[in-house]
Parts: structure tokens; sequence; C-alpha cells
């Protein structure tokens, strides 16, 4: 259980982070860069919730 926790966790702090960022003007590269993934994979994971 405690992992299952921990990985809600991060995922809530990712996912602030990342709206954060979006915020400030960041590039969905310079996000993807940082999480060490594909722009399209932190686009795809994030991309919905950002859009307003």
């Amino acid at each position: 259980m405690a992992v299952r926790a921990l990985r809600r966790l991060t995922e809530r702090l990712e996912s602030l982070q990342v709206d954060a960022a979006r915020r400030q003007g960041w590039s969905w590269q310079a996000i993807a860069d940082l999480l060490q993934v594909s722009r399209q994979a932190v686009h795809q994971k994030h991309g919905r919730r950002t859009r307003r």
C-alpha cells in the first residue's frame, strides 16, 4: 500500500510541476527533456489537462 501511495503522490507532484512549467511558458520539449521522456509522451499525458 505504501508503494501505491507513493506512486499517486509522484504522479500528482509531476502534474503540478508540469502545469506550473506550462504557465511559465516552458515548451513541451523542455519539460520532456527534464522528465527524460519524449515530447509526445509528456504532451499525451499532460496536454489535455493544461489546455484552457
